[in-house]
């Protein structure tokens, strides 16, 4: 007795079985997932253990870890990364708290509510260097708004301005309150369509047994939300720690380096002095810090699961 034939190539893709068809339509989100990130992010680690310099003309030369060991000893890498996770550790709460409360107020019963929706997508939709624009005039030391209401207000003298921009406490705590700015609505988005999935019989059954406001916003909000809020902490937190545009636009990583977070150690490093190699290497750092607490994240999150 002759054996089956097997079917060839041909005729599985023109009958294909589940896992055929499967293959067939994730393959071209595979080849692009492969030449966007995993292409780039392999290309960046191996020059990360090269010393390539765009100046000069020197030769690329294979260093293994020595750009690593001059990290460790390089004192602008780390006041840059303390910079990073100080801002990430303000803004990112500070974002949170501050888009619940828009992301509350935007599930009320209004009459029309979107108005109050479209609000919340203003700030998120506005670029983050025109931002970083706007709000580095509302600090301008002469001609700011912040100054001004202050001097209307009798907060503030006239013949001593405070110089928000130029002052290294008043010029973190200006960048951060700007990100929060920004990025709140982002989070509120995020937590409103979370909001919107807890059922209105849960509120309801609440109410009859006499639970109060915030009894309720205990025991079924912040417990069903909790996985939105996951979520948004995850992508707030990453795009915390690659903050560049903000405190570029405002203050240039000044005054000297007081505002300097690592995105911008990075492109200093690069564009400006041209040390590809370098670079590469705070990159690599960066991308595994980001990976460090995204992994704890999703710990949390495989743990509530």
């Amino acid at each position: 007795m002759r054996p089956a034939s097997r079917t060839s190539l041909w005729d599985r893709l023109g009958d294909p079985s589940e896992k055929t068809l499967a293959a067939i339509l994730l393959a071209p989100s595979f080849i692009l997932l492969a030449l966007i990130v995993v292409y780039p992010i392999g290309r960046l680690i191996l020059n990360s253990f090269h010393d390539i310099r765009l100046s000069g003309g020197r030769p690329v030369r294979f260093v293994g870890f020595e750009n690593y060991l001059l990290v460790l000893q390089d004192t602008d890498f780390w006041n840059a990364t303390a910079n990073t996770v100080l801002i990430t550790l303000i803004t990112v709460p500070g974002a949170l708290v501050v888009g619940l409360g828009l992301a509350l107020l935007a599930n009320l019963p209004f009459r029309r509510q979107w108005p109050v929706r479209l609000a919340l997508l203003l700030p998120w939709a506005l670029p983050l260097s025109f931002a970083g624009l706007i709000f580095a005039w509302f600090f301008h030391t002469e001609h700011g708004v912040v100054n001004d209401v202050l001097r209307r207000l009798g907060l503030m003298s006239p013949q001593a301005p405070t110089m928000w921009l130029l002052q290294p406490g008043w010029a973190f705590g200006a960048i951060c309150l700007t990100i929060i700015w920004k990025t709140s609505s982002f989070m509120a988005l995020i937590l409103l369509a979370g909001l919107q999935m807890i059922p209105r019989s849960l509120y309801e059954a609440a109410e009859v047994d006499g639970a109060s406001r915030w009894q309720q916003f205990r025991e079924i909000t912040l417990p069903m939300l909790m996985p939105s809020i996951v979520v948004a902490l995850i992508f707030r937190t990453i795009t915390a720690l690659q903050t560049f545009d903000i405190p570029y636009t405002m203050t240039r990583g000044g005054p000297g380096e007081a505002t300097e977070t690592l995105a911008m150690l990075i492109h200093k490093t690069t564009i400006d002095y041209l040390d590809v190699g370098y670079g590469s290497t705070m990159a690599v750092c960066m991308f595994v810090l980001s990976m460090l607490i995204t992994a704890v994240y999703l710990r949390h999150v495989g743990r509530q699961a």
